[in-house]
């Protein structure tokens, strides 16, 4: 098989597309946050996914950057950083949760019952180092990351604007988190898993279709961008 960079992109789209239905899939199954749902089966399938969804993300960010990373600007360029190490953050909490956290229940409960407590926004009673600082992290790099991504790849008119704007909208929303009940606060993340879902087909329909017309002897510079409208 050839490698080229219109399969890699494509490949990108799909990996953007499952990392936004995982996002979805976990806001459901996720169990609530006490030490004794940690030793679970349920929680080390949902953390395992998010580490899944994590890397997954990553690479389908990284492969919209790169589709229009000469028209992105310092702004699109800031936006990757700034999701990008999202992604990054959420799948080393997730492994902590999944293969560490357990070992700890019967050995360090208070520390796994602080661990859970930055998760909710709830009071942290003992030492936890620098956790609090990555918990902080996450948030700003979700926030302020895919605003700023979204916003970018809304000018640049390549990708389904839709869609764009809904993973700026959606990473906003979790702003109302705080005023809301924990259990209704997970369903504000159901937006962004909807746009990386629809931003990562939108990159892999127009590649398909790029590649189409260039086979069949069709200038590519005539291409609308596919879903941008």
């Amino acid at each position: 098989m050839t490698i080229t960079p219109s399969k890699l992109t494509r490949a990108a789209g799909m990996c953007a597309v499952a990392a936004g239905v995982l996002f979805v899939v976990i806001q459901f199954i996720h169990p609530h946050e006490i030490v004794a749902n940690v030793t679970t089966t349920a929680w080390a399938v949902t953390h395992i996914l998010t580490m899944a969804m994590g890397v997954l993300g990553l690479i389908g960010t990284a492969g919209m950057y790169l589709r229009q990373v000469t028209r992105a600007g310092l702004l699109g360029l800031i936006g990757f950083f700034l999701y990008g190490s999202f992604f990054v953050l959420t799948t080393a909490l997730a492994f902590v949760e999944a293969a560490i956290l357990p070992l700890l229940t019967g050995r360090a409960p208070q520390f796994v019952s602080d661990f859970l407590a930055l998760e909710i926004g709830g009071t942290v009673v003992g030492d936890v180092g620098a956790l609090p600082l990555a918990a902080v992290l996450s948030a700003v790099t979700y926030l302020l990351g895919g605003l700023l991504f979204g916003i970018a790849l809304y000018r640049v008119r390549i990708l389904a604007r839709w869609a764009s704007l809904l993973l700026a909208a959606g990473c906003v929303l979790t702003l109302a988190v705080p005023l809301i009940p924990h259990s209704l606060a997970r369903m504000t993340a159901l937006p962004v898993g909807v746009a990386l879902a629809g931003l990562g087909y939108s990159l892999w329909r127009e590649q398909r279709t790029a590649a189409a017309r260039q086979a069949s002897g069709v200038d590519g510079s005539r291409l609308d961008p596919a879903g941008a409208q």
